[in-house]
């Protein structure tokens, strides 16, 4: 009986974990629109700091273009039930690298080690294709100028638009432009970045231009406003600007019906001149004759 006791007691101090956690949102930084990434079970909001999650670049672009690209994000920050996280690195699916690199191809691999605007250190790994195998002379020429342009552009930019720079292919389409100069490259890709460390500067970033164009309509609606505003009102002035219109119209009409007819004139005069010629010409023929 003792035995069984002890037994019904141990049972009723296990609990279930799984009711005493709560779902959180997993949302992304504000680079990729704060869209949800995913869903987690936590038991308190500490847990889940520093946990990553990995995603593909379509569920949050919804473009199919984009599904060989994974992004992986690393959770820094709660509040309530929105686990906020930071972008630390993304790479590209093994399936898509295989269909890029055949035999009897030479591949150009480069590691570099880039700052940008705001103070962020990332690694950057691209790779580039040929059709044919090239000397190690080429490939040195390849990685040179695939290292400039990527410093170059990690210079100018802030660590958010670098990234969409790298994820929309235009950063390869870049070196591709720089490296067929040198040698016709079949392809470009940046396969795999890392985040070694995240910015450090505040940076104010450039307000998008619907917002600029708005700014520049508002002066000019505010003008028409001021010259209708200006405008008479009453109906005695309305009339006589009608009027004034209606004058100029016909005086203008009236000028052009001047210019038709001394041009018609000037071609008349001209015509009776040359027959005039022709008539002495003829007259001279007969008296030789």
């Amino acid at each position: 009986m003792a035995k069984a006791r002890a037994r019904t007691t141990t049972a009723r101090k296990v609990k279930d974990r799984w009711k005493s956690k709560n779902w959180y949102n997993v949302l992304a930084p504000p680079a990729f629109d704060n869209a949800t990434i995913a869903e987690t079970l936590a038991d308190t909001s500490e847990g889940l700091i520093n946990r990553v999650t990995g995603v593909s670049f379509q569920d949050i672009t919804n473009d199919f273009r984009k599904s060989h690209i994974t992004l992986f994000f690393r959770i820094n920050k709660v509040e309530a039930t929105n686990a906020h996280t930071e972008f630390i690195g993304h790479t590209l699916t093994s399936d898509y690298l295989r269909r890029m690199i055949r035999r009897r191809k030479s591949k150009i691999d480069g590691v570099y080690n880039v700052t940008t605007r705001d103070g962020a250190v990332l690694r950057v790994k691209p790779f580039a294709t040929t059709d044919k195998r090239i000397q190690s002379s080429q490939k040195k020429v390849i990685r040179e100028t695939m290292k400039k342009t990527i410093f170059d552009q990690a210079k100018t930019n802030v660590m958010s638009d670098f990234i969409k720079i790298i994820l929309d292919g235009r950063m390869g389409s870049e070196i591709y432009k720089n490296c067929k100069k040198l040698y016709p490259v079949k392809r470009i890709e940046i396969y795999k970045t890392e985040v070694v460390s995240q910015p450090t500067i505040m940076i104010e970033e450039k307000k998008p231009k619907k917002e600029e164009k708005e700014k520049t309509k508002e002066p000019e609606k505010k003008a028409k406003k001021e010259e209708e505003v200006k405008e008479p009102k009453t109906k005695k002035e309305e009339k006589s600007l009608k009027e004034v219109k209606k004058e100029s119209t016909v005086q203008e009409k009236k000028e052009k019906l001047e210019k038709k007819s001394k041009k018609t004139t000037v071609k008349k005069s001209k015509k009776t001149k040359t027959q005039k010629k022709t008539k002495t010409k003829k007259k001279t023929v007969k008296k030789k004759e």
